[in-house]
């Protein structure tokens, strides 16, 4: 803890959410249409997500049972578990015009008689 009370950083902390969202719908907002750059953003996002959850939400469980009791109330109460969804590849082929999955889907985009082993090495 950094020396405030749990509800004050919780405080602290709705009030700079809204701003960190804004700026990140602001930044998905300016590539809007590039493909690329908002699959880089959605995977950082997911990374910070994991890296939240595995090393900072693990370690700052409760060591006793009242707060635990309190902890999962909230959780309850507020929504359930955070869970960022992962889209299929499915999805995206069922977005794109039909001639392109026909043409993706007829041909590998490799064939196995493309692959050359070199035996020296």
């Amino acid at each position: 803890m950094n020396g405030t009370t749990p509800s004050s950083d919780l405080q602290q902390l709705q009030q700079q959410l809204p701003a960190l969202i804004n700026a990140l719908h602001d930044l998905a907002e300016q590539h809007q249409g590039d493909a690329l750059v908002l699959l880089e953003l959605l995977r950082s996002l997911e990374n910070l997500h994991r890296e939240i959850c595995e090393n900072l939400f693990l370690d700052s469980l409760p060591d006793n049972r009242q707060a635990l009791y309190a902890l999962l109330r909230d959780i309850e109460n507020n929504g359930g578990w955070p869970y960022i969804y992962r889209r299929k590849l499915e999805w995206i082929l069922q977005k794109l015009p039909e001639e392109m999955v026909e043409e993706l889907t007829r041909e590998p985009a490799i064939s196995p008689k493309d692959l050359t082993f070199d035996s020296d090495g």
